[in-house]
């Protein structure tokens, strides 16, 4: 375990750090899912927002 210590000899922990990686670009079939997603959650939104102007 990695710590240091001050001049009052008081320890100070660090956590440990997890390895960096750098993120991949969605490829078509993923964007494709994430449109899919998208207008699924617009039509949900919409029909709740309708639903709530019709009850009230």
């Amino acid at each position: 375990m990695r710590y240091t210590k001050d001049e009052d000899g008081r320890i100070n922990n660090f956590a440990v750090e997890p390895k960096m990686y750098s993120a991949e670009p969605p490829n078509s079939q993923e964007q494709r899912n994430y449109i899919i997603l998208g207008v699924v959650a617009a039509a949900l939104v919409g029909g709740l927002i309708a639903i709530a102007a019709v009850v009230s």
